[in-house]
Parts: structure tokens; C-alpha cells; sequence
């Protein structure tokens, strides 16, 4: 079993003593406190430990994780109690320290962890400069997990909390990598107890959300205390009567001073690499340590290289204070010291600071940030990466006199980084995914303003509003969300503002914002989003009780008298169970509510109630929350493509459907949450399904798969195996790399892990690199290096295009196993056209990825075969296995799937349908065949031809009406068609008319839509995708029946039954009518204007056949073509037809006198 030990299980990684586990670095932090109180409990104290803090990547899943192993924390006497916010829960943590003042103590001493993301620690500087000072207790000892986001991944702005930390005079330490996370915390807690200091540690995404193999062999090896260091009489550790003259005077003179000794004695910095006639230094901490060993290691410089070169390298884990001793003996003899840190410098200025008073022929140059004539040398902002820090370190070597054949070598090397820079800087991925709102999710009402005003942004999910279409701009940090109001109102003739909040937020902080608005007397309406989760960092419960009634009591309590509660159920809240007067509303009355709210003068709140869909999605699985049997099916005959869907819903599960007669919408029953916003679209092809389930095509007996070849071939491990997995973020992609890395572990091999997901998640790109080898020495950089990955495996080919995935290919090294089924983007909410640029998309991936690299539709036979998309990435990693491109056994990946627990059989399943899939292709077509839809696959309108068109719309029209009006059509089209010929125009014009003719002809009547309800295909669509008891209804507004108005002033949808099937057989029947005076329907307005259109159409044929030349046959294209922009039904059409008849005022002057400059064509 290799470099492991005992039997393999999830709890392993805290109940394991010795050895190596697996685990995540956030798992590392869980274990950490447990391994102070058995080390306590070896040395004969009794201690007990106390977390808190408050959420934020890269420490979003911190407290998620400490609650799962609450069982194993009870053991160790470790408390976890959530802050309410971050320096609420500082405070609780220098209340840890002052155990030993209360008289009925139960323990020896507490030891406290506070952890928060960077902006938290910036919250926290009162309370770390009070408690720092005050002191550490002798048997606790704080450490303060700073979560850093230098990229700002995840967050409003970069952040890096080095300075914060120094500011309230706290040492702090920087992990390089997730093998130091444990052995860190542990030096973090003996420093603060020897120094009386509270310490700081650093955690960023590529120390703490990496997974790995942590050798367990110093968890117990003791710390030295430092034999050279006097501690004044008392020591320094917290004590109670005490002056705070005399505490500061122990901070300044001592602390300090203490844990620089303490850091000596356990050379928590120290030489990795030295030379016997060393001459260039490079120091580096935390990940620039691992950024620079890699870039070594890609430069080609072996230790055999290195002391030719003269080189030696120091590790820094202690940045702040720096311990001047080490500093000194590593510079000396040395001409050049090159100091390498992320983001603003702080080693730089300490090391300058202690060799200034050298003599000047024996102190080095000192590089890093500046070079030694004050230019800028390393960025400021951007984060380093290996490529980078290989050609700055070759930049500074080759100014050494080096051997000539080291010195070509590390050129060559460096040239090829600068090369792979340079192509990296001009590519642009054809489009990009950008996380969004998750499919039902409340924000999608919730964050809409009337027309006419604005809102200011939230944090977490709420930033997302920013780059929707909902007039939403700017925004603050956590809890002063609104209050920049308070400092424009008074110079501004705006008169009214809406700010975003999410119910998190409130809890944090937002209620003090609101009590600042109200005393300022701001007209400012507040709407509090109670979706009951944290729902950017996983789905939380709130850090105390908190219901909707309780928060219109603050509000009221606040002084707000104008307070609304908006809910999709407003009656399941009596009057007697929230503030007087509340006014209560349905959802759908949001609109009305903010016009209301934006007329009072004063502060006004509207607290919106609807749980976070992603958590419904959870709680529903469990079973903890009514799953409604209800389902939304569209039927794509009658949907026009309009899109007012996608406007009502914002929703990312209602998606295109390409067909002959252009894009329409598909419900995507995966992925969809339940909502209903879609059905108040404009439109009747919306179907309710009550009852019944999905129908789940029975998963064939897949037990015969077993005897499948074992690959021919596996990849050796000689080196590092770089594998990049992509996908959307929320679909499961990550399991991928958790499950290659279990087996790795299973089978004694190193792995490191590296999930890049964050606000990702939320439907955005993820990305994980997974690094395999058979020594833990050769990955400790967490990153794969650019163009050294050698397997791709993308659910995504958007998110294998991207510029982050592609960095990492290089077409003579990288395989992709590529998922080539479609998943749209958000881009195509916002634009119901969107150009998804498949095949530019496709292009890039055969130009990047080698080219015996596959493209296969995995979620077709996911789907299929085991009714779930989320098998999907299973089914890839088999297929990988299959192709011999994992260097794993299928035993480890299978006893992987196991550990895991999750979904077991299904992803065994997929594990062995991915294999089928590479080893015998055919056999899984025919396990598809008897699956899958006999019916020839739907041609899209873009690949048909204008024959086919043709034939197609005389069918349809047939159909609709009459073989006379399908004539009626060929004669315009064929005068077209010669037209064209003849003055060698090509076919872009007589496709414009085909295609619009015909939609104009067609036009969708009371007849049409009847007639497209009871043709058969509805019937199939609605028996193949449900099965069981099932009733359904239409949501319809006939005219001919009135109703009232809906909340937006647009004809009242209603539910019709399935008794509507024989009406509209009968209405079907009487098409013959239509356009006579016996159409009742025609003397509808509607109905008028549709006839209109057609005789205009016609007229504007003749007009260009009359007019076209060379000159304006572009803009008879575009002008032929306007009716495709016409679509929809009643409100929605009429507001098309008038933003058609502006563009068609300037088409049609632009025709008879084309303007002189070159026109771009409209379908760019």
C-alpha cells in the first residue's frame, strides 16, 4: 500500500495519529486544534480550545467543516462558536484568554482560533491591537488564520493582511504549501504562548484549498524554547490587575523580541539550498517559496547546477518580524540577494533595513521589487507564477558570469516562457462563462428596480447584479451597503435610492447601515433578501436565529415605518406574528411595492422572502424540504424565441433549442429549481405538470461491462502528471480531482490538489489542478506550470477554451478529453441571439490540445443511461482511464468512488460507461439505441440550405392553411431567388425572404396555436419526458376572454386543464375560417396587424427587387430580415414591432440612398 497505513476511511484524516492522511488544507485547520490538545494532553495539561470567526474565501467552507467533525472536536474539549461577525469574534477569542480570571475554570487554559478573509482581519484591527496587547495566556495561546485573496478571486477588491497584522505589532506566519499547515499552527500556538503575542498565520487559496498526502511524523515532536532569551519578571503572558502603561512597555521592549527568539531556536526560517562558493540568494515565503523551487526545477537547476551557479536559497516563514540573525549569516559572501514576494513588499524593506550598515564591498545588491537602481523589477499587484519568476531569476543569473553551457540552458528555458507570455497576452477566449444567479434563485426577482431608478449593490451572490441587466451600480464592503446614499442625497435632485442586502449581511452588520440611514433621514428603500443561507460561501445557516418576522421588528424598533413584507405565501404570516403595520404582498406584486416604497419620503424596507434555490436543491435531497410535484415544460412549436421567458425569470435552466424555425426554449429539467418565474413569460407554449416524474429511461443492466481490456498502456511517473479539470461551477466537476487524488492516496502515491473555484461556483468556469507522482517532494507547488499539463478533461468546452485553461496546454504534450455537449452561458438571458461560437470554440481547442485529443458528447449517454447530467464527469474520467491516460488502477479509482460514499452505484456505473465508451464505441451506441429517439435529429436553421428551407415552409404553411397559401410563397420567394441570380447577389437575400415570409404568413393565431397543440408532437413530447399520474394545464390570456391585468399592467395568465386539448382539436378543425368574415378571431387587433405586416412585406419585395444594386444589398438583407426581429405574442410583440419600425424608417431611407461608407453586415 505504499506510503500509507491502516484501512482507508473519510474520518481518517482526524482520528489517524501517525502516518500520512488526506486531506483538504481546510480539514488540516480542523485537525489543528486537536493535535495542540493531544500534545497538551502528553505533557500533562488539560486544555481545551475555542474557534470563531466568520466565513469568507478562501476560508468559506472553514466552519462547514468544523461542524462535520463536531464529533471529533467533543473529544478534544474544542468549542466552535461562529461569530456573528469577524471582530465580535476576536473579542469571544481574547475572552478565551482570560479563562484563568474566572474562579470556576475548568481547564488549564483555552487555546483560540480566530479566522476570517483578508477584509475581516481590516475589520479586526481594534480588537487585535487590545488583545495582542494584553497578552496570550500561558497554557492557550492565540492564532488568527488570515484567509488572503491576492487575486481578488473572490472577492470586491485584492487583499493581503500583512500590513494589518504589523500594524497591531503580531508576528506572523506564511505557510508555503498545505504540508506546512499543521507544523505551522502548532509553532503559531507555542510562539503565542512563550511570547505572550497573538500570532497571525496567512492561508491562501493555493495553501488552504489544495488537497494532499500530510505526513503526520512532527505532529508531536516538542518545540525548543529559546535558551538565549530573558523574559522580564512575571513573563508576558495576560494578566489581571494590569496597567496599561506598563502592558504597552512588555509589548514594545519584549514581545516582539520573543517570538523573533522563538523563531531561531525553531528555525522557522532557514537555507534549503547552499553552494560552497555561494554568490546569488533568493529568499522567499509561503507559495512564492514553492513558486520559486518549481521555477528552478523548470530552469533545469539541480543541486549539481546550483553550486556550479553559487546559489543559495532561504525560506521565510516568519515575513514579519524577520529574524535578523539568519538574514545576516545568509548574506554573507554573497554579491546578489534577489527577494521574491507576492503583492507589496515586506522582507524586502526589513532585509535593506539590516545589512545597511555592511561595509559597502561586502553587502550584496538587493533586488526584488526594485532592482539596485530603484526600477521596477517584480509587479506590485499581479500574482507571481512559476513562468514569471523563472525569466525574472534567468534575468538576474545571466548577469552573473556563469558557465557558458548553463547560461545557454537557462536562456532556452526563458525564452520559452517569454514566448508562451507573449501568444498568452493576445489570446482571447471566443467567449467566456461568467458566473450567474443559480437556476430559481430568488436574486432574480428580488434585485430587479422600476423603471426610472437605480440600486446599489451588495456583497456576496448580490454582486452578481452588477453585471445584469438591472440598473444596479456600485458598491460598499460587508455592512455599509446604502450609506454612500447618506453622502450623495443631500447635493443630488435624485430623489430616491434602493440598496441590496442580503439577510447574512443584516445579521453581520447591515442593520447598523439601516439605523444610519435612518438618522440621517435618507430617502432610501432597503431590500433585505431572507433567502435563510449565506449562500455565497455554501449554503449556511445564519450564526444565531433570525426569521423574516423578527427583522420587521428590528426595522421597526429602528424607526422605519414604512416596512413591506413581499413573499411568494404573504398569508402564512399573521399580523400578530410581525411588526404593526407590515404590509403584506405576493412576489409578483415586487414592481408596485418599489414604486410605492419610492415615493415615501424617509427610510423604507421590504423584506423579501424566498429560500436560496441552490439550498432548496440540498434540503429538498435530504428530504428536509416538500419538493413541489410540479414541472414547466415548453412547447417549442408555439415558443416564438422571444425571450420574455428569460426576461421575467432571469433563470439559467431555461435554455435554446436550435430548430428548422430558429431558436427556441427548452425547460432544462436537470437543472431547473422550480421557480415558475419562466411561466409568467408572455406566451402560451408554457405547460405545467402536475404529478408524475420525470421519466427516467430504466438504466440498462451494466454488469457485463466488467470484462472490459485494461488500457494498453499507462503514463509513467517519472515526472509529475499534470491533469486540468474544467467545468461549470455547481455541476460536480470537482469530484473528478477529490477521486484521482483518493486513489493516488489508496495506492501510496503523492497527489496535490488545487480547486480554483470561489465565486465560480455559481455557474462560472472551475478549475482544478491535479498533480500525481510518486514522491510528495516532487508536488508541493500547487499549480500546474503554463503548457505542462498532460491531460485536460473539460465537461466544458468553454471552460477548455478559456485563456486560464489553455495557459496550461501545449499541442505537442496535451490530451483533452473534451465534453463537446452544449451548456449555454448567462450571455444568453441577457441576448436572446447570442452567437455561442461553437466553432471557434472548437478551433482553438483542435489548435491547442493534440490531436489524438477526443470530442464526445458525455452527458448524451449520462442522460440516457443513468437519468442524471451529473454523471457526466465520471463517465470522462473512465474514458481517460480507458484511453490509458491516467496513471492509476481502475481498483483504486473504483475503491475511491466507494470512500467517497456519495452516489455509489451510479458513479461505479459511469466509471465503467466512460471505459465502454473509448474501448468499444458501438457497443454503447446500441445501448443508447433502444434509449434514444428513433427520428432523425432536428436540422438547425443555420444548416440548412435554401432548398431545404424552402421545402420545409411550403410543408409548414400547408399545413397551417393550404396548399394555395404554400404556393403563394414559392412564387415570392422564386422572383426572389432569380433576382439574385441573375444580378449574382449570392443567397443571402432569398434566404432573408424564406425565412420571413413564411414566419409572416404563419403568424401564431388563436387556429395556429390550437392546431400546434393537438398535431401529435406535443402529446409525444409530454409522454416522453413524463411518466405516472400526471395532469396538466395551460397558462394562457385570451383576449376573446378578458381576465383583468397582471402586475405589470399585461393581460392576466390563467391555468386552463387538459379539457383545453378538445377545444382546441375543434378550434384546429375551423383554420379554413381564418381571414374570412367568418374568423371570429380575426377582428382582434392582433390579428389585424399581423395581416398588415404580410401586405407590407410584399410591397417592401417589390421595392427592393425594384431598387437593389450592389450598393444596398446589405441593407435589403438586413431590411427583408427585420420580421425575425418581430416575436411574441401580445404586449411583447407590439413592443417589437414598434422597436422594428425605427430600425426599418433607417433601413428603408438608407436603400434608396445608400449612405457612401462601408456598412458591417448585420449578422456580425
Amino acid at each position: 500500500m505504499g506510503i500509507n497505513q491502516g484501512p482507508i476511511s473519510l474520518d481518517q484524516k482526524y482520528t489517524q495519529g501517525t502516518g500520512h492522511v488526506f486531506m483538504t488544507g481546510i480539514q488540516a485547520l480542523v485537525r489543528l486544534p486537536m493535535a495542540q490538545i493531544r500534545r497538551d494532553r502528553a505533557a500533562g495539561l488539560n486544555t481545551a480550545g475555542f474557534i470563531s470567526g466568520y466565513r469568507g474565501s478562501p476560508l468559506g467552507g472553514y466552519d462547514q467543516q468544523l461542524f462535520a467533525a463536531r464529533k471529533h472536536l467533543e473529544q478534544y474539549n474544542i468549542k466552535f462558536q461562529p461569530g456573528v461577525n469577524e471582530d465580535l469574534a476576536a473579542t469571544a477569542i481574547w475572552g478565551s484568554q482570560q479563562l484563568a480570571l474566572s474562579p470556576g475554570a475548568k481547564y488549564d487554559g483555552a487555546v483560540g482560533i480566530w479566522y476570517g478573509k483578508g477584509p475581516g482581519v481590516d475589520r479586526c484591527g481594534d480588537v487585535f491591537r487590545h488583545g495582542n496587547a494584553a497578552g496570550s495566556a500561558k497554557h492557550g495561546g492565540v492564532l488568527c488564520l488570515a484567509g488572503d485573496d491576492h487575486g481578488a478571486k473572490s472577492s470586491t477588491v485584492p487583499h493581503q493582511s500583512d500590513h494589518a497584522f504589523i500594524s497591531a505589532l503580531m508576528p506572523y506566519l506564511y505557510p508555503s504549501s498545505i504540508h506546512e499547515m499543521i507544523e505551522m499552527g502548532l509553532l503559531g500556538i507555542a510562539m503565542s504562548r512563550y511570547s505572550g503575542c497573538w500570532v497571525g498565520m496567512k492561508v491562501i487559496t493555493e495553501t488552504v484549498e489544495t488537497t494532499a498526502e500530510i505526513d503526520l511524523t512532527d505532529e508531536m515532536k516538542p518545540f525548543i524554547i529559546p535558551p538565549d532569551f530573558e523574559l522580564p519578571p512575571g513573563g508576558l503572558n495576560l494578566r489581571w490587575p494590569d496597567d496599561r502603561f506598563e502592558q504597552d512597555r512588555r509589548l514594545q521592549d519584549y514581545k516582539g523580541f520573543a517570538a523573533i527568539a522563538f523563531a531561531r531556536a525553531n528555525r522557522v526560517n532557514r537555507v534549503t539550498m547552499d553552494s560552497p562558493n555561494a554568490r546569488f540568494g533568493i529568499m522567499a515565503s509561503g507559495k512564492s517559496y514553492e513558486d520559486v523551487r518549481q521555477a528552478l526545477r523548470e530552469l533545469g537547476v539541480t543541486e549539481e547546477v546550483a553550486a556550479k551557479i553559487g546559489l543559495r536559497l532561504y525560506k521565510i516563514g516568519m515575513p514579519w518580524p524577520l529574524e535578523p540573525e539568519g538574514v545576516r549569516q545568509f548574506a554573507v559572501g554573497l554579491e546578489e540577494i534577489f527577494i521574491i514576494e507576492e503583492r507589496r513588499e515586506i522582507v524586502e524593506n526589513q532585509v535593506k533595513q539590516e545589512l545597511f550598515n555592511w561595509r559597502d564591498d561586502v553587502r550584496p545588491r538587493i533586488v526584488g521589487k526594485m532592482d539596485e537602481h530603484d526600477k521596477r523589477f517584480l509587479t506590485f499587484a499581479a500574482e507571481l507564477s512559476v513562468a514569471s519568476l523563472a525569466t525574472s531569476i534567468t534575468e538576474r543569473l545571466l548577469r552573473l558570469n556563469l558557465n557558458p553551457e548553463i547560461a545557454e540552458m537557462l536562456r532556452v528555458k526563458a525564452d520559452w516562457f517569454n514566448g508562451r507570455q507573449a501568444t498568452q497576452m493576445q489570446a482571447t477566449a471566443p467567449v467566456s462563462r461568467t458566473p450567474y444567479f443559480c437556476s430559481g434563485c430568488p436574486h432574480n426577482t428580488s434585485t430587479k428596480v422600476p423603471e426610472g431608478s437605480r440600486a446599489l449593490a451588495g456583497i456576496g451572490c448580490h454582486f452578481m447584479a452588477l453585471w445584469m441587466d438591472r440598473s444596479t451600480e456600485t458598491f460598499t464592503h460587508m455592512g455599509g451597503e446604502g450609506v454612500p446614499w447618506v453622502g450623495i442625497a443631500p447635493f443630488t435632485n435624485e430623489n430616491h435610492i434602493f440598496a441590496n442586502l442580503g439577510d447574512g449581511t443584516y445579521f453581520h452588520s447591515g442593520l447598523l447601515a439601516i439605523r444610519q440611514a435612518v438618522a440621517s433621514k435618507t430617502n432610501i428603500t432597503y431590500k433585505i433578501l431572507y433567502n435563510d443561507a449565506v449562500a455565497m460561501t455554501g449554503g449556511q445557516r445564519h450564526d444565531g436565529d433570525l426569521s423574516p418576522q423578527q427583522i420587521t421588528f428590528q426595522l421597526h424598533a429602528e424607526g422605519i415605518r414604512e416596512i413591506y413584507l413581499v413573499s411568494e405565501a404573504p398569508d402564512t404570516y399573521p399580523a400578530d406574528t410581525i411588526a404593526p403595520g407590515v404590509k403584506k404582498y405576493h412576489r409578483d406584486e415586487l414592481d408596485n411595492v418599489m414604486k410605492m416604497c419610492r415615493e415615501y419620503k424617509g427610510t423604507s424596507a421590504i423584506v423579501f422572502v424566498q429560500t436560496c434555490a441552490a439550498e432548496k436543491r440540498r434540503r429538498r435531497k435530504r428530504g428536509l424540504m416538500e419538493d413541489p410535484q410540479r414541472r414547466v415544460l415548453i412547447n417549442p412549436a408555439v415558443c416564438e424565441g422571444c425571450g420574455d421567458c428569460s426576461v421575467q425569470s432571469n433563470c439559467i435552466s431555461v435554455e435554446p433549442l436550435e430548430t428548422e424555425l430558429g431558436r427556441k426554449r427548452a425547460i432544462n429539467q436537470s437543472t431547473c429549481n422550480k421557480d415558475y418565474s419562466c411561466v409568467k413569460g408572455f406566451c402560451p407554449s408554457f405547460v405545467t405538470v402536475d404529478g408524475g416524474k420525470l421519466r427516467r429511461r430504466a438504466p440498462p443492466e451494466l454488469g457485463s461491462i466488467d470484462n472490459l481490456p485494461e488500457p494498453a498502456s499507462k503514463p509513467a511517473l517519472d515526472r509529475p502528471y499534470n491533469i486540468a479539470v474544467g467545468g461549470v461551477g455547481g455541476t460536480g466537476v470537482l469530484t473528478i480531482g477529490a477521486l484521482l487524488g483518493m486513489a493516488a492516496h489508496i495506492e501510496g502515491k503523492a497527489s496535490m490538489i488545487l480547486d480554483m473555484s470561489g465565486l465560480a461556483q455559481k455557474g462560472g468556469a472551475v478549475l482544478s489542478h491535479v498533480r500525481l507522482s510518486e514522491h510528495t517532494a516532487d508536488v508541493t507547488c500547487s499549480r500546474i506550470v503554463t503548457g505542462t499539463a498532460d491531460l485536460v478533461l473539460a465537461a466544458d468546452e468553454v471552460v477548455a477554451a478559456s485563456k486560464d485553461t489553455i495557459t496550461l496546454c501545449d499541442a505537442s504534450r496535451t490530451v483533452g478529453i473534451i465534453n463537446s455537449h452544449v451548456i449555454p452561458t448567462a450571455d444568453f438571458i441577457l441576448n436572446r441571439d447570442f452567437n455561442f461560437q461553437s466553432r471557434k470554440v472548437n478551433s482553438v481547442l483542435e489548435t491547442e490540445l493534440r490531436k489524438d485529443s477526443a470530442f464526445f458528447d458525455f452527458t448524451k449517454p449520462a442522460e440516457a443511461l443513468l437519468g442524471d447530467s451529473i454523471a457526466t464527469n465520471i463517465m470522462m474520467m473512465g474514458f481517460a482511464y480507458q484511453r490509458g491516460l491516467l496513471p492509476l488502477s481502475a481498483e483504486a479509482i473504483q475503491q475511491a468512488i466507494e470512500v467517497n460514499g456519495v452516489s455509489i452505484k451510479m458513479n461505479t456505473q459511469a466509471f465503467q460507461l466512460g471505459r465502454l465508451a473509448a474501448a468499444d464505441p458501438a457497443r454503447l451506441a446500441a445501448m443508447m439505441k433502444g434509449q434514444d429517439d428513433d427520428a432523425a435529429p432536428v436540422k438547425a436553421l443555420d444548416a440548412m440550405s435554401l432548398e431545404e428551407i424552402i421545402t420545409h415552409r411550403m410543408a409548414l404553411l400547408t399545413d397551417y392553411q393550404s396548399a394555395r397559401l404554400a404556393k403563394r410563397y414559392r412564387k415570392l420567394v422564386d422572383q426572389v431567388r432569380d433576382a439574385a441570380t441573375k444580378g449574382g447577389y449570392g443567397e443571402a437575400l432569398p434566404r432573408a425572404v424564406a425565412i420571413n415570409y413564411a414566419k409572416l404568413l404563419a403568424y401564431k393565431d388563436e387556429y395556429e396555436v390550437a392546431r400546434l397543440f393537438t398535431d401529435g408532437r406535443f402529446e409525444k413530447q409530454l409522454h416522453d419526458q413524463f411518466e405516472g399520474e400526471f395532469k396538466f394545464n395551460f397558462n394562457l390570456a385570451p383576449p376573446i376572454l378578458g381576465g383583468g391585468l397582471d402586475a405589470q399592467g399585461r393581460p392576466k395568465k390563467r391555468a386552463f386543464g387538459s379539457w383545453m386539448m378538445s377545444v382546441f382539436k375543434v378550434m384546429a378543425r375551423f383554420r379554413f375560417l381564418r381571414g374570412t368574415p367568418l374568423d371570429i378571431f380575426g377582428y382582434n387587433a392582433d390579428r389585424r396587424l399581423e395581416r398588415d405586416l404580410i401586405a407590407g412585406y410584399e410591397k417592401d419585395v417589390a421595392t427592393v427587387l425594384n431598387l437593389l444594386s450592389p450598393l444596398n444589398h446589405d441593407i435589403a438583407v438586413e431590411l427583408l430580415a427585420l420580421p425575425d426581429r418581430i416575436r411574441g405574442y401580445g404586449p411583447v410583440k407590439e413592443k417589437a414591432i414598434k422597436e422594428a419600425k425605427v430600425r426599418y424608417a433607417q433601413l428603408a431611407a438608407d436603400l434608396a440612398n445608400p449612405p457612401p461608407a462601408p456598412r458591417q453586415m448585420a449578422a456580425e
